[in-house]
Parts: structure tokens; sequence; C-alpha cells
């Protein structure tokens, strides 16, 4: 058991903080201002996140900026890649505009899109650590052609096989599959019993499993059924697990009740969160990082 000792993973998402710093805001630790990233690393972080979508703010060339940051201040490079034109989610996984909208097509497209991009970040001296193949695809990506509701596993896990498939064709990264609500072992369950498929995705072509744990969205995120949830994930897929989206508030008024009360809501509060997750990835066979979302993010109360 690796129930002592520090995780591998101790990291945050970063996307946002081009956009916030070219809109002025600043980030200061004990009264010194410095680069958020040098904050991160200072307090003990070693990892951070970047989105990367096909359009818009968090495009291709936005995320290499940022990786150049991430890799200055000695810290593992996650890169998330949507597959989106915008945010992709369990509701929300929409073709980008332009891409093909057939099976076929988008395995070549999803293959070329991905190895052109890690070669993107390899060129540049900022070699990707580790690539998620998508953003929260409980049902599937690359909608309605991968939808795994509409059109059973095989278009998803062929999409995933393919953009693994052109990842490695390009460089070494390890491999993430990302699905939100991990504190589900049913859902958890449902979705990696059923992607890997026969002459697509193979088990062996995925390192990571990570998962995003919210408090707030649905009244089963507790603390003890994540434990639940990803000591079996640990024990019946055997792959390392990343808690790669997490966080608590500092205010909460009119919103959802908490999951776990009795955590303050403030920002005490938020270390006591993160720090009893960290106990739960600690007691597992394989538990290997946590990813806070978005600290640095300014005025995103309401997302």
């Amino acid at each position: 058991s690796s129930s002592s000792g520090k995780l591998t993973y101790r990291g945050a998402d970063i996307s946002s903080l081009t956009m916030l710093e070219s809109s002025g805001t600043k980030y200061s630790d004990n009264g010194s201002t410095l680069p958020f990233e040098t904050i991160l690393k200072n307090h003990g972080m070693n990892t951070a996140r970047i989105r990367i979508w096909t359009a818009g703010t968090y495009n291709l060339n936005y995320g290499l900026a940022l990786a150049k940051r991430i890799k200055a201040a000695g810290m593992t490079l996650v890169v998330d890649l949507h597959y989106s034109d915008t945010w992709a989610d369990p509701a929300h996984q929409s073709i980008p505009s332009g891409w093909p909208t057939d099976l076929a097509g988008l395995n070549t497209q999803i293959w070329t899109y991905t190895k052109n991009l890690v070669t993107s970040f390899s060129s540049q001296g900022t070699p990707i650590d580790i690539l998620q193949v998508g953003n929260e695809i409980n049902d599937g990506l690359l909608w309605p052609v991968g939808k795994i509701s509409t059109n059973g596993f095989s278009p998803a896990s062929q999409l995933l096989n393919s953009a693994i498939n052109g990842a490695k064709a390009a460089g070494t990264p390890k491999i993430m599959i990302h699905i939100a609500n991990g504190w589900n072992w049913s859902g958890v369950s449902w979705f990696f019993n059923g992607i890997y498929v026969q002459g697509a995705l193979a088990s062996t072509a995925v390192d990571i499993i990570g998962v995003s744990f919210y408090p707030f969205y649905d009244s089963g995120a507790t603390l003890a059924n994540l434990k639940t949830s990803l000591t079996n994930t640990a024990n019946t897929y055997g792959k390392n697990i990343v808690v790669a989206e997490t966080d608590w508030p500092v205010s909460c008024s009119g919103g959802p009740a908490l999951t776990e009360p009795s955590v303050p809501v403030s920002a005490a509060g938020q270390q006591t969160w993160v720090g009893d997750v960290r106990t739960v990835l600690q007691g597992l066979p394989n538990g290997r990082g946590q990813v806070y979302w978005e600290p640095g993010w300014i005025g995103n109360a309401n997302l």
C-alpha cells in the first residue's frame, strides 16, 4: 500500500492563467507578486494541467505558450484535449467545426490532429508528460458519432484508439482516460467494462484513469463513495489513478448542498478538502495524483 508519503502528481489546472493575466490579474505570495506557477511550485505542487480546444480561447498556440512556463517551472505537463471547439463535459461533446461527421473520417482526423499536436509540443522543447484524450467522456466523445448511449461503445473505443495511436506516432506521453463522477462506482465500472473493445482500444494503451470529483453536483459525491469507487477501480483495472479535477468553495450562497458539510466553506476548508481527497488516494494500491481545478481563476464563481 502507498498509504504514506506524497502523491506522485500534486497539481492544478491553470488553463485560464494567460487570459487572466492579460486582463490585469496578478498573484502574490506573502506580499510578493510572483508568477502563479512559481507560487504553486513553492508550495509543493509539481504538476500543471492545461486544456486545449480546437478553436476559441484555449487553442493550440495558447496552450503551447503556457506549456513553456510550466516546463520552465520544472513541472509535469498534463495536456487535456477536449476534442471540441469549446467546453466538453458529460453533457457536451460537439464535433469541431470543419471535422468529418462520419466514423471513418473522424478516426483519421483524430489520429492526425493528435499526432500533430503532440509533435507541436515536442518541437518547441516542451514534450507532453501526460496526455488526456478527451474530457469527461462518460458518454463518449465527438457526438453523435462517438456517443455511447446512442451507438454503443465501439465508435468511442475506435476514436480513442485512433487518438492514442496518433499520439504514440509522435511521442511517448502517458495516456489518461478521464471521466466525471469518480465517486460513482457503477458509472465508472460501466464505462471501463465497455470501452475496451476487441480490435479497438486495448487496456494496455491506457496508463492513468482520471476522474473528476466535485462536492456539489450530486448528493452521492461523498468521500466515502470516492474511497469505495477508486479502491474498486484500482483493484479491477490495475491503473494509476488521478483525481484530475476537484475543488471546494470559499463561499457558497444559494447553490446546491455540499456533500461533506463538516468541511468549512473557507480557505481552510479548501485545504481540508484537498487533504481528505489525498488521504483517499494514499489508501489505494496505486493512488497517484490530485489536480485541483483552476485555483487561480478569479471571478469564475458560477462556472
